[in-house]
C-alpha cells in the first residue's frame, strides 16, 4: 500500500508529487494527456493583475514559496526552468500611467510595481506613453517542467500513463483501492477532467479556454515581456510566446481561427515588425465562480481530496496550495477559508 493515489500530472499534481517526496511519502501517480493547459501555458509569474493593477492574491506568499521550489526542481532535473524575464506594462495613455503612479503607492504593490517610467527604445514597438515595470518576474518553462517530472516519475517507476477509470475506483474507510494499486487517500489534480469526476464534479469549475500564438520574427529584437492587449513573451532565438484568449463556451483543446485572428489583430495594434506563426495551441484552464483554488477533502469520503482550479496563475499558485493540502492531511492544519471546498457544501447532492 502506498500513502497517496495522485490523479493528473499538470502543474497541481507535480507540485504535490514533489512535496510527497520531500516528505518521504510513497506515491503513484495516474495521468494522461486529456488535459493541456499546464503544457501549452505561457508560464508567466508575476505578482499584479496588470489589466487593473492590483495585487493577485496572496502573491507575496505564494512568490516566497514557488521561487525556491522551482529552484530545487531546476537543481533535481538538471535542466533549465526558471527564466528571470522583466515584464513591462505597454500605458496606452497619460491616464494609465496616472494610475500607475497611484496603485505603485499602495502598501502591497510597493515591493512590486517600479515608480520609474521607462521610454520605449525598440523601433519595432509602438509606445509613445512608455511602460511601467514590474518586479520580480519571470518565465517557468511548463512543458519542459512537466515533460522532464513526467520522465523522472517513469523512471522511478511510480507513474501510469493512461486515462483513469472512475469505476474502478473503490474507496472504504480504510483507504483506496484502483485496479492493482492500493492507497490510503487519493488526490484528483485533473484540471477541466473534474467534470468527469464523479465525487466531485459539484464544484463549481467553469473551465476557461486559452489560445496561444508562437510567432518567429527576427526583427523584434526584444528581450522583456511586453504586456499590452496580449502578451509577448521572448522564448529565445527570435521565438516568442503571443497570449492569450479567454473563451467560455467552447470546452475543447482545438486551436480555432477566430482566436488565431484575435490574438494577430490586437498584436498588430503595436507590433511593427514582420513575423510569422510557427504554432497554436489551446487548454482549458481550470478556472472557478469565485477565482479561488478548489482544495480540501471530500465532504463524505474522507480519503478522497482536491487540488485544482488554479485558473491562468498555476505556475505561482501550484506550490502554495499543494503545501496547503498537504499540511492539512498530514498535520491536520486549517485550509484557508477561500480556497477550503467547504466553502461549496451547500452545492454538494448525494443523489
Amino acid at each position: 500500500m502506498v500513502d497517496y493515489l495522485v490523479v493528473g500530472l499538470g502543474l497541481a499534481g507535480m507540485a504535490f508529487c514533489e512535496l510527497l517526496e520531500q516528505n518521504d511519502r510513497s506515491f503513484i501517480c495516474v495521468n494522461d494527456d486529456s488535459q493541456q493547459a499546464s503544457v501549452v501555458a505561457g508560464g508567466l509569474y508575476n505578482p499584479v493583475i496588470l489589466k487593473r493593477f492590483t495585487p493577485a492574491w496572496r502573491a507575496k506568499e505564494q512568490m516566497e514559496m514557488a521561487m525556491p521550489f522551482y529552484a530545487r526542481l531546476e537543481e533535481k532535473l538538471k535542466r533549465p526552468l526558471d527564466y528571470k524575464l522583466r515584464v513591462l506594462r505597454r500605458f496606452a495613455s497619460v491616464e494609465e500611467q496616472n494610475n500607475w503612479f497611484q496603485a505603485a503607492d499602495r502598501p502591497q504593490l510597493r515591493p512590486f510595481l517600479s515608480l520609474r517610467i521607462l521610454e520605449n527604445h525598440n523601433p519595432m514597438l509602438d509606445a509613445p506613453f512608455g511602460y511601467g515595470e514590474v518586479l520580480h518576474t519571470g518565465r517557468v518553462d511548463t512543458k519542459t517542467l512537466l515533460q522532464t517530472y513526467s520522465e523522472y516519475l517513469g523512471q522511478k517507476g511510480v507513474l501510469i500513463e493512461s486515462a483513469f477509470d472512475f469505476s474502478k475506483l473503490e474507496v472504504d474507510n480504510k483507504g483506496v483501492r484502483y485496479e492493482e494499486i492500493s492507497a490510503r487517500k487519493v488526490v484528483f489534480a485533473s484540471g477541466y477532467g473534474l467534470k468527469a469526476n464523479p465525487y466531485f464534479n459539484y464544484l463549481p469549475l467553469n473551465g476557461t479556454k486559452g489560445e496561444l500564438l508562437t510567432i518567429r520574427s527576427g526583427a523584434l529584437q526584444e528581450e522583456n515581456v511586453i504586456k499590452s492587449s496580449v502578451f509577448i513573451i521572448p522564448l529565445g532565438e527570435d521565438l516568442y510566446r503571443i497570449g492569450a484568449t479567454y473563451k467560455w463556451k467552447d470546452k475543447t483543446n482545438t486551436p480555432t481561427e477566430e482566436s488565431r485572428r484575435e490574438l494577430l489583430d490586437k498584436l498588430g495594434t503595436f507590433l511593427k515588425a514582420d513575423y510569422e506563426v510557427v504554432s497554436h495551441v489551446a487548454g482549458i484552464r481550470p478556472t472557478v465562480t469565485d477565482r479561488r483554488p478548489l482544495v480540501g477533502r471530500h465532504p463524505v469520503f474522507s480519503k478522497l481530496y482536491i487540488l485544482n482550479g488554479f485558473g491562468s496563475r498555476g505556475v505561482l499558485i501550484a506550490p502554495y496550495a499543494a503545501s496547503q493540502l498537504l499540511a492539512h492531511i498530514e498535520n491536520g492544519a486549517s485550509l484557508l477559508p477561500e480556497l477550503d471546498i467547504s466553502r461549496f457544501s451547500g452545492r454538494y447532492n448525494p443523489n
